[in-house]
């Protein structure tokens, strides 16, 4: 299966991976930011977007790093390792490929996976199939409705602390996207578990907004706890930071990005 990027830029490769019911264009307020350093990828995870849909047997979270991992030999020139960035379960799955040492640095937004307790879980999945439901009723009114801000502020205002800022295309995307998105109901917390420790030479951050309403900020401190080398940050964020503060996730992936290169130059005159 070949998962569904588009690439843009210059430079060391930078791969972006969004959340559950969004897909590459969730990064589109970023990538001006970035695309003048970095060579950009952002992915369409599989049932998202214009990727094919997931097998209907098997981990969900085990396959989608295997298509990962399947699209990094063909994205990445030899001899380079990609730096990843990712939000919600695209966070996971950039800190799972750092984990598996696939990853030149990992950058995570409001990462799943460090769910405190079954409460934690049940909690999130509500979250979500409320979202569902009032997707459902608004149906094809939809696009309407995500051309004002107050109907964005209804759509999105569970993802975002600034849900206007949304991009009302992206947002009319979304919507009608998590009417019909299976993922979360094949997810299973017991999948949420990372196979390694990360290389004590990958630099990581992980950025959470403390208004987060999906996945709660203080599940930062579990975080913290499993990746205790990892730059820990905190903005005024919801849950999806790319279009509440993109100058801010921005800088932190750069910044990221840049502890890995340093790292490189550190090391170049012992090669």
């Amino acid at each position: 299966m070949d998962l569904y990027h588009r690439v843009t830029g210059t430079g060391p490769t930078v791969v972006l991976i969004h959340g559950v019911c969004h897909r590459g264009h969730a990064w589109d307020p970023v990538v001006p930011l970035l695309e003048d350093r970095y060579r950009l990828v952002m992915v369409d995870l599989p049932s998202h977007g214009l990727s094919p849909d997931l097998p209907t047997e098997g981990d969900p979270l085990e396959y989608m790093v295997d298509q990962l991992t399947t699209l990094l030999e063909d994205i990445v020139p030899p001899g380079e390792r990609a730096h990843f960035a990712g939000n919600s379960l695209g966070g996971f799955l950039a800190l799972e490929m750092a984990a598996r040492g696939h990853a030149h640095s990992a950058t995570a937004l409001s990462p799943a996976g460090f769910f405190r307790s079954d409460a934690d879980w049940r909690y999130t999945i509500t979250v979500f199939h409320s979202l569902q439901r009032v997707a459902a009723k608004l149906g094809r009114h939809i696009p309407a409705v995500s051309q004002r801000a107050a109907g964005r502020a209804v759509m999105m205002g569970a993802f975002c602390a600034r849900p206007w800022r949304y991009p009302a295309e992206a947002a009319a995307i979304d919507g009608e996207a998590i009417i019909t998105n299976t993922v979360l109901d094949r997810a299973d917390r017991r999948a949420f578990v990372f196979t390694a420790p990360v290389d004590e030479d990958v630099p990581l951050t992980i950025r959470w907004g403390r208004l987060d309403l999906v996945l709660p900020a203080a599940q930062r401190r579990l975080a913290a706890r499993l990746f205790p080398r990892a730059r820990i940050e905190t903005s005024a964020d919801g849950h999806v930071p790319m279009s509440d503060d993109p100058e801010g996730v921005a800088a932190s992936i750069a910044a990221t990005v840049e502890r890995g290169l340093a790292r490189d130059r550190e090391l170049a005159p012992a090669r």
